[in-house]
């Protein structure tokens, strides 16, 4: 088998033991730039930023976008508790690992729910964080994907599932890329997407033990403590959300003490490939703004 090529824009690649496990990660911007660390979703990986880190690093941020073992990671982690806080902690440890200090944190969809978890959980190395729509308090996951927990629990289910949304066709289906990205995703980053998880039955594994813990408990939790996470937060969310409505963003900026709303126009939740520049713009600005 060979692997998808992964986009030049990302940065030099490299992998890092964090202990449970291993994640491959890439690296771009000058050395002294403020650290910034992407944190994708369920079943895409570092190749979601690929548009979006070019003006990070133009703009003089030092960025990170790691492959997190949510489906489309090309390393097996059996090793790695892959629940949400489990992530979140493995998370912690990368920033551990490389001694990143005042990071800023961006994430979208589910990453975002995890993220939560992480600003709850190891608040100490976050600077600032860029929630872009994502789950949150009851919608993780939001319902037209709350099957998917269900289906995990099926034998043979994971394999199922990465063939039949193979056809572009079934691609643009509300339960596969059709709610989450206005426009079509490009071959080449469904295949880096889909790849790991088609042809890698220990990736597939990964996939099912995530999933199957997959519960509102852990967003309904970290809500409760997010109160005390008094850093800025910026929310950027998508104005024509088919999973996140924008009232989801109104209650985490109640919850949070200093979080700011900003609302993106023509995209769905998948801002960094419908409107990159725009999210670009906005993390750069962010970061800039409140002094990293």
């Amino acid at each position: 088998m060979t692997s998808t090529p992964r986009p030049q824009t990302l940065g030099a690649v490299h992998e890092i033991d964090l202990g449970s496990g291993t994640v491959r990660y890439f690296e771009d911007g000058p050395a002294d730039g403020p650290v910034v660390v992407f944190v994708h979703g369920l079943l895409v990986n570092a190749d979601l930023w690929r548009k979006v880190v070019p003006t990070a690093v133009a703009d003089g941020l030092h960025t990170y976008t790691v492959d997190w073992p949510l489906g489309s990671h090309s390393i097996p982690v059996p090793g790695v508790e892959l629940t949400p806080p489990g992530v979140a902690d493995l998370i912690a440890t990368f920033l551990e690992k490389l001694d990143l200090k005042d990071v800023t944190v961006v994430a979208n969809d589910t990453g975002g729910a995890i993220t939560q978890i992480l600003m709850t959980r190891h608040p100490e190395r976050i600077g600032r964080v860029v929630l872009a729509s994502c789950d949150a308090f009851e919608r993780f996951f939001p319902p037209a994907f709350a099957f998917l927990p269900v289906l995990a629990k099926a034998p043979g289910s994971m394999a199922a599932l990465t063939q039949i949304v193979r056809p572009k066709l079934m691609q643009r289906l509300p339960i596969t890329f059709g709610w989450v990205s206005k426009r079509p995703v490009p071959p080449e980053t469904v295949a880096s997407y889909l790849g790991p998880s088609r042809h890698n039955r220990a990736i597939r594994k990964d996939l099912a033990r995530f999933l199957k813990t997959v519960n509102k408990r852990h967003t309904l939790a970290a809500a409760e403590k997010l109160p005390a996470f008094d850093k800025p937060v910026l929310l950027a969310w998508a104005t024509e959300e088919k999973l996140f409505p924008l009232s989801l963003a109104t209650r985490l900026a109640e919850k949070l003490p200093n979080a700011k709303i900003v609302e993106i126009a023509d995209s769905y939740t998948f801002i960094p490939e419908d409107q990159p520049a725009e999210l670009a713009a906005h993390v750069v600005e962010f970061v800039t703004r409140v002094g990293a």
